[in-house]
């Protein structure tokens, strides 16, 4: 099933479910055995919240039959919270099983994840982690970001206490502070400060970027940065080069 994702404004973690199929017995096979507690990926999910997409199927369900598939997302570490793309008889039986109707106009961008799970016929999970604040604020983030995960710091710094595996992603229109390991992609000053810094414990980056200027892990960084307390900035001689400095406790 593609990992995909990039839902915005969103503040917490947030996964979908795209139902594919109407037979929702075969789908809740599917579910269990992929990631059900005796399943092939148990703890894939992390009590993420969930939305229900019904925007591919016509199908009218009945209210037991949802309260069914509900029961095998929470065994799947999965907390179905709201519904969209309804039609009205689906609708009425989300409700009746305690779901709340969530806006239909939610932007997504493609972005396969390194670590994504087999591909499934009958359903697609649409997941990303994406927060955005507004204003001179630091956003703090204080669990792992796991590959296909992704947070933005909007006019703001962000501070990550736990590591950011590969194939994760933080971004921020400031600094970017990580106090752990740095594995993913880092890229601070998105929207153009050059002054912004990217400062990490542990520094093995698979991409650096501050105000659109960045260096991958196929340009390996020297003994004495890799997997090191390092901080990255821009040059100030406008040649607009990235400088690695170890980081001297």
């Amino acid at each position: 099933m593609p990992l995909t994702f990039d839902i915005k404004s969103a503040q917490l973690p947030l996964v979908a479910l795209l139902l594919k199929t109407d037979q929702l017995a075969g789908l809740v096979d599917e579910l269990f055995t992929q990631f059900g507690p005796t399943g092939e990926s148990p703890d894939f999910f992390d009590n993420d919240p969930m939305v229900v997409d019904f925007c591919q199927l016509q199908t009218k369900f009945e209210a037991e039959e949802i309260k069914q598939l509900m029961m095998v997302l929470q065994q799947c570490k999965l907390k179905p919270l709201a519904f969209r793309n309804a039609s009205e008889s689906q609708g009425v039986a989300a409700k009746e099983v305690g779901l709340i109707e969530s806006p239909t106009e939610m932007p997504i961008i493609k972005n396969k994840p390194q670590n994504e799970a087999p591909s499934l016929q009958s359903f697609e999970v649409v997941k990303e982690l994406v927060r955005e604040i507004t204003g001179p604020k630091t956003l703090v983030i204080d669990r792992p970001l796991r590959s296909g995960q992704k947070v933005y710091a909007r006019g703001a710094d962000l501070i990550v206490l736990a590591m950011v595996n590969a194939g994760a992603e933080v971004a921020a229109d400031g600094h970017i502070h990580v106090y752990a390991p740095l594995r993913g992609k880092a890229m601070a000053g998105a929207s153009g400060d050059t002054q912004a810094r990217i400062f990490s414990l542990f520094l093995a980056p698979e991409l650096v970027s501050i105000a659109g200027v960045y260096r991958t892990s196929e340009n390996a960084l020297s003994e004495n940065i890799q997997g090191k307390a390092a901080q990255v900035r821009l040059s100030g001689d406008g040649q607009e080069k990235l400088i690695f400095e170890a980081l001297v406790g």
